[in-house]
């Protein structure tokens, strides 16, 4: 019967007439895994990595290994140093310019004050803050006062720089640089000696045992002069030893120094450490007296008194406190110990910006 004829045969048939040449499929699996893998552009199938993982392998370029890390910070730090150098050497001089210089003292014409090989600091700020003080201990050029040459003129910022930096790497000529002890100011009555053999300004008497070389006399010689305006009196503390304004009365200025000249003051003895301590301004220079009008001096004591005064012999060589600059040590010190920080902002601050960059870019 026709509804008989079925199963097997049938579906031989039907295979026999898909592939007419009547040899089986001997690769079911090779056409399985190709209809698996599918055209590009299809689904992934359970073997196929997901976006997820390709993303983090498209990322992982952006993160250096671990073992790179340290040479990346140490190339940092080779790129780091040149202008770490730079700062350093540019506030040195910027120190050594305009605020504190340490000079080295030569001579014996400041004793007891200040003796031979020790180092001062002199502070170049505080004349910009005040005015000069009777007392204080200045540092100034002589040219054109003292010695032969042109009187200095400080010029401008960028000028003082050039100079500062030329000075620091030995170019250039500093000036004939002195030290000395600021007697008389502007309009003061300055005069040796009165009838007790004792320095006077506007009439009122120094004591000045505090400051003078021990059993020195204020001078072996008399003078009587008024201090022009914008010009200073000064006088060493070892009246024997020292070369001063009583010795270049004949010179420009009658013996005194222009104040433009003065570099500035020195206000503490730094080496050695044995010697280490404050100048202050002794207390006669400040009698409230000093600032009142010239008092009559009087008469000068007659000669025979002035000389009873020296202990020692007058014709002791007299010597200029000539100081010279102690060296670049301590401003390229004082320049490095302010770099570390100005460098280690910049660099955070570098590194803050290029932080914020990465954030600011779209991901992918």
């Amino acid at each position: 019967m026709w509804g008989e004829v079925t199963g097997p045969q049938d579906s031989a048939s039907q295979a026999q007439q898909a592939d007419p040449s009547g040899e089986p499929d001997d690769h079911p699996q090779t056409a399985g895994a190709g209809a698996e893998a599918g055209p590009p552009g299809t689904p992934a199938g359970p073997g196929t990595p997901s976006d997820d993982a390709a993303a983090t392998t498209e990322a992982a370029p952006d993160t250096p290994p671990d073992d790179e890390q340290p040479k990346r910070k140490h190339r940092s730090f080779w790129r780091e140093l040149p202008i770490l150098i730079v700062v350093a050497v540019v506030l040195a001089v910027l120190i050594k310019t305009f605020a504190v210089q340490a000079f080295w003292i030569p001579s014996g014409s400041m004793e007891n004050t200040l003796e031979i090989n020790d180092r001062v600091l002199v502070n170049k700020i505080v004349y910009h803050t005040r005015p000069i003080h009777r007392g204080d201990i200045v540092v100034f050029n002589g040219d054109g006062s003292w010695d032969p040459g042109t009187t200095p003129v400080a010029g401008n910022v960028f000028q003082q720089f050039a100079a500062g930096f030329a000075s620091m790497f030995g170019f250039g000529r500093s000036g004939d640089i002195l030290i000395k002890r600021v007697i008389g100011i502007p309009g003061d009555d300055v005069a040796c000696c009165n009838a007790a053999g004792q320095m006077t300004v506007n009439g009122v008497a120094l004591s000045e045992s505090s400051y003078l070389y021990p059993d020195a006399a204020p001078s072996t010689q008399r003078f009587n002069i008024t201090v022009p305006p914008g010009r200073l009196w000064v006088m060493g503390d070892n009246r024997f030893l020292s070369d001063d304004s009583r010795d270049h009365q004949g010179d420009p200025g009658g013996g005194t120094i222009p104040e433009s000249a003065v570099i500035g003051r020195a206000f503490v003895i730094i080496w050695p450490p044995s010697r280490w301590r404050i100048l202050p301004i002794p207390s006669t220079f400040t009698q409230p007296a000093l600032n009142g009008s010239p008092a009559a001096a009087g008469p000068p004591a007659p000669a025979t008194a002035t000389a009873s005064l020296a202990t020692a012999s007058t014709d002791a060589t007299q010597l200029p406190a000539r100081l010279e600059p102690s060296g670049q040590a301590l401003p390229l010190a004082l320049g490095l110990t302010g770099a570390v920080p100005v460098t280690w902002l910049q660099r955070r601050i570098r590194l803050r910006r290029a932080a914020r960059r990465r954030a600011a870019r779209p991901r992918r």
